[in-house]
């Protein structure tokens, strides 16, 4: 696996833990369980995710955050609770996937990874707020589905295909860049309109 590819990799996980970090986390362990993720020697350090223990941990935490990001204003409230979670367990794993000979690239992988957590968080949490505004709840299932098949599809694309991971970081990163724009104008608009008058 060439260094484009891993990068790729821990660029497109790091993003998706912004999504689902939990689900991240228990997908990567299935996969290895199922030894449908073979790993090269330098990624050993992801065993640990196929631990049974780490897995129903994950797996549980998945499944209570599939719940709470279905009903709304709740999953408001599980995002902001998130905010630091995501973006630690975003960069942790960005360094598990880094070749750690090398202890510049893990620190730069460490920076990037909660980085692009950090931004992908963002751009969920900021675009549920919107949605969760509208008065039925429909669209909000209808979107956190979508998250969720997403996020299990990108993953997978992301480690069955390594050269197709950097693609999927980009277009990520792309996708989180252009909510965050259409946030930052719908909060305007709405400061805009709240705004008094000048006096006359």
């Amino acid at each position: 696996m060439g260094v484009m590819e891993i990068i790729g990799i821990a660029g497109c996980v790091s993003l998706l833990a912004g999504w689902r970090l939990y689900l991240c986390i228990f997908a990567t362990g299935l996969a290895m369980r199922m030894n449908a993720l073979p790993l090269p020697e330098h990624l050993a350090s992801l065993d640990v995710l196929a631990n049974p223990w780490v897995m129903c941990i994950a797996a549980l935490a998945a499944i209570v955050e599939f719940l709470a990001d279905k009903m709304m204003w709740l999953d408001t409230a599980w995002d902001a609770v998130h905010t630091i979670v995501r973006p630690i367990g975003g960069a942790l794993l960005a360094l598990a996937i880094i070749d750690p000979s090398d202890p510049g690239t893990q620190v730069i992988a460490f920076l990037l990874g909660g980085g692009a957590s950090l931004a992908a968080h963002a751009g969920k949490a900021g675009a549920r707020g919107m949605v969760n505004a509208s008065p039925e709840p429909v669209s909000n299932v209808t979107v956190s589905t979508a998250e969720d098949v997403a996020t299990v599809g990108l993953l997978y694309l992301a480690y069955e295909f390594p050269l197709l991971a950097g693609g999927i970081a980009l277009f990520l990163l792309a996708l989180t860049i252009t909510l965050l724009v259409i946030i930052r104008r719908a909060i305007g608009k709405v400061l805009a309109r709240r705004r008094p008058p000048p006096p006359a």
